[in-house]
């Protein structure tokens, strides 16, 4: 029961980063109708924007806003560069765009600060507290859970309380009606896709720390497994999303905790590709796919 306990509670913090991610995937999707494959070289730059001001200043908090500024500013270029001239009749065409973002990055990153895998300090203690003799979270999980409960908190505030959230709410499910009402559709795409970057540089910054370090491909693997979370959840949908990360870590802890020493293999990639087909086989739009999508 114990390693229940503690399997569950880490599950539930790593499933939160991915949750964060996920959500950043689903900003994007909702604001233009497009799957960002750049996404997850998008936080590592901004994760390494957060390297060097620490390093320089010696403050991880600084480095911290510097990476979430540094993502805000990085999603707007990206956009205003190279997606925003993309046409909608051929998705493949912004799939392909977004895989030169990040070969570019990538490589930009590796020149600037080369290949190697770099450490990165946790600005919490990642000792786990114990209660009643039971494992359960340390002072880094709760960093993570308060982190990732704020952006989701904010964004719904954001979406829900205020007319910059409505105007870009509608500009994603109404443009052209959006458009005749006097909404700035293009500055309102040009939004998500900061914010979305903002809330990638925030996963990158809460998982790198101790688990992946920094490296230019770091997030590669964060990026599938969030975007598979995002699919369950569907891709329209941010409470999906959030309840699509929380699951993928609750299930790759409970695999690699109790099936992958029994078969002597890492299994978690296995399960979490079950998981993805039953969910598209019994309701393909995702868990919450509720709404209906925009055309475009």
């Amino acid at each position: 029961m114990d390693r229940f306990i503690f399997l569950t509670t880490d599950g539930l913090s790593k499933g939160a980063v991915y949750a964060a991610f996920a959500l950043s995937l689903v900003l994007i999707w909702r604001a233009a109708r497009v799957v960002n494959f750049a996404q997850g070289a998008i936080a590592v730059a901004a994760a390494y924007m957060a390297f060097s001001i620490t390093l320089h200043t010696g403050s991880y908090w600084l480095g911290f806003i510097a990476s979430l500024v540094g993502g805000f500013i990085l999603g707007i270029v990206v956009e205003r560069t190279a997606m925003r001239f993309v046409g909608h009749e051929r998705p493949l065409d912004a799939v392909i765009v977004a895989l030169g973002v990040v070969l570019v990055l990538q490589a930009v990153l590796g020149y600037l600060y080369g290949n190697e895998f770099i450490g990165v300090d946790s600005p919490f203690s990642r000792r786990v507290i114990t209660v009643g003799g039971i494992d359960l979270l340390s002072r880094f999980d709760l960093y993570v859970f308060a982190a990732v409960f704020l952006l989701v908190a904010g964004l719904g505030l954001l979406f829900s309380k205020t007319r910059l959230g409505l105007r870009m709410r509608a500009s994603a499910f109404a443009p052209e009606v959006s458009r005749l009402l006097g909404v700035n559709v293009t500055r309102m795409v040009t939004l998500g896709w900061a914010l979305a970057a903002a809330a990638g540089a925030l996963a990158a910054m809460l998982i790198l720390p101790g688990d992946l370090g920094l490296h230019p491909n770091a997030m590669d693997g964060v990026f599938v497994t969030a975007f598979t979370g995002a699919v369950i959840g569907g891709l329209d949908s941010p409470q999906g999303a959030v309840v699509g990360g929380l699951t993928i870590g609750l299930l790759l802890n409970y695999v690699t905790g109790y099936l992958n020493p029994l078969f002597s293999a890492d299994l978690g990639s296995i399960a979490v590709l079950a998981l993805l087909l039953a969910v598209l086989l019994v309701r393909p739009g995702g868990l919450f796919s509720g709404v209906a999508a925009r055309q475009v």
